[in-house]
């Protein structure tokens, strides 16, 4: 047999079914940006000096996509110019939360440092939140066909043992079949990143992650996001910053003498 070209030899696309999208801009109660910003304020007052601290991005698991508050764990390590997070803090913040409250991104300072760009720090502690959101918050986002190459179809009951060595998948049916499209579940899950400065700049970002249920493939990938302001009806009250101020007091720690492992990695 002669080809006309090498495309001719090439398979087709997988056919895929996108059943939902996941959200292509943040959505942010203004409430939460007041207190994250009131964070930046409180974290000079109180420690006499800016620091790098990070928060948890806060919905209501019936609207998993709008941020309506901001949650401020004890921070690890807070240094002027680097912050850290592991996966056993998030779990800890997670289960203080109420029930009907779940953890949809992430929020940090770069506080006086004027680099107004997410880090390379920034991209592993985002890594370690995408895990723990994304096993949370997940949805059936597509059906993608499974292409198989040789599909080896078997009848109940009408086949021995080694009938089962041919293939690289056999399908067992109840009835003669001569052909099948397989389509494997796709869920995906998202994650916001949202980075702010003392002087009320910000920059945010999407996270995504999808996998295949059969095929276990998985996908990560980001985008720039615009943010949108909403206006849910609650204001950041003097009771609020009250309680405000003794959580950076607690929760945001200084470090004036890192070990030399956090210096060689800022």
């Amino acid at each position: 047999m002669r080809f006309r070209s090498l495309s001719e030899l090439e398979r087709p696309e997988p056919k895929q079914v996108i059943l939902a999208t996941m959200p292509q801009q943040i959505s942010m109660a203004l409430y939460a940006k007041a207190k994250a910003f009131k964070i930046n304020e409180l974290v000079r007052e109180i420690h006499q000096e800016s620091y790098e601290w990070y928060g948890f991005t806060i919905a209501d698991k019936d609207n998993p996509e709008l941020i309506i508050d901001i949650g401020l764990p004890k921070n690890d390590q807070n240094l002027q110019d680097f912050t850290t997070l592991g996966p056993e803090r998030i779990a800890e913040f997670h289960e203080s939360l109420p029930e009907e409250a779940i953890i949809n991104g992430w929020i940090h300072s770069h506080g006086a440092l004027k680099y107004k760009h997410f880090s390379h720090t920034d991209e592993e502690n985002q890594a370690t939140v995408l895990d723990f959101v994304t096993a949370r918050l997940r949805w059936v986002v597509a059906k993608k066909e499974v292409p198989i190459q040789d599909l080896n179809f078997l009848v109940k009951g009408e086949f021995e043992e080694k009938d089962l060595g041919k293939g690289s998948v056999s399908i067992i049916t109840d009835g003669v079949i001569s052909e099948a499209t397989i389509m494997e579940t796709i869920y995906g899950g998202f994650c916001y990143s949202i980075v702010i400065d003392d002087e009320g700049w910000h920059e945010q970002e999407i996270h995504y992650k999808e996998r295949g249920v059969l095929s276990g493939h998985r996908t990560v990938s980001k985008r720039s996001a615009d943010i949108v302001f909403i206006d849910t009806g609650r204001s950041l009250t003097e009771a609020d910053i009250a309680l405000l101020s003794d959580e950076v007091e607690e929760k945001v720690q200084p470090n004036l003498n890192p070990p030399p492992e956090i210096i060689e990695r800022m």
